[in-house]
């Protein structure tokens, strides 16, 4: 566990950044309070961050901070949703879902005029488990029902997707936060996804698409 934390001091020292620049990516929701980690060293208590996840927050605050503001940044890293909407096509022709994914959104979900957030993300979500090749199409509707179903009850706090496989039967939940998960021991956890990490991702990917608030 020690190995997977990193301290404020060696943070600071590694990123080039100040305390005052930590804190107030803090104030501005960039960064945010649970990766502020307090622990009892032998000097007092200390400041600890998960180690990957906050260089890489760090890293990504960095390099998009000059082409954004630090309100525009705060609403990309939240893992709240976001007003856009998008026309189908356009998600396809730019390439941030595939024909496929797409395909069996309509199968399952039917196919709205335009795409708000949430079903961009369910669509994307399927996509991105597909294009791992970890899920069948058969098994990408599983995926997509769980999250029309369950989804919104854990809309804007951090959950976990889960897809599991036991004895050739698929099956999707949904966790919150980083909770330990014990499985029967003949099932095998096939992915273990972040939604906060995809939201993020999704909501970069549409940034930098070109894509903005209201229908595209």
């Amino acid at each position: 566990m020690e190995n997977d934390l990193i301290s404020k001091k060696e943070l600071l020292e590694l990123t080039g950044i100040s305390y005052g620049q930590l804190y107030r990516w803090k104030r501005k929701l960039l960064i945010p309070e649970e990766w502020f980690v307090r622990k009892s060293t032998f000097t007092g208590q200390e400041t600890f961050f998960p180690r990957d996840k906050i260089l890489a927050r760090i890293d990504k605050i960095k390099n998009m901070k000059d082409d954004a503001s630090l309100d525009e940044l705060a609403d990309i890293l939240s893992p709240n949703p976001s007003d856009i909407e998008v026309e189908k096509d356009k998600l396809v022709k730019e390439k941030v879902v595939s024909e496929v994914s797409m395909d069996i959104f309509a199968q399952v979900l039917g196919i709205p005029e335009v795409f708000d957030f949430q079903k961009t993300l369910y669509v994307y979500l399927v996509d991105k488990i597909l294009s791992s090749g970890e899920a069948s199409a058969e098994e990408g509707k599983i995926i997509l029902k769980t999250l029309a179903e369950s989804f919104l009850a854990f809309e804007g706090k951090q959950c976990d997707l889960l897809f599991v496989r036991k004895l050739g039967v698929s099956f999707c939940l949904l966790i919150e936060g980083q909770r330990q998960v014990s499985l029967d021991p003949g099932a095998k956890l096939v992915s273990r996804i972040s939604i906060a990490s995809v939201v993020e991702e999704l909501k970069t990917k549409l940034s930098n698409g070109g894509f903005s608030d209201g229908k595209q």
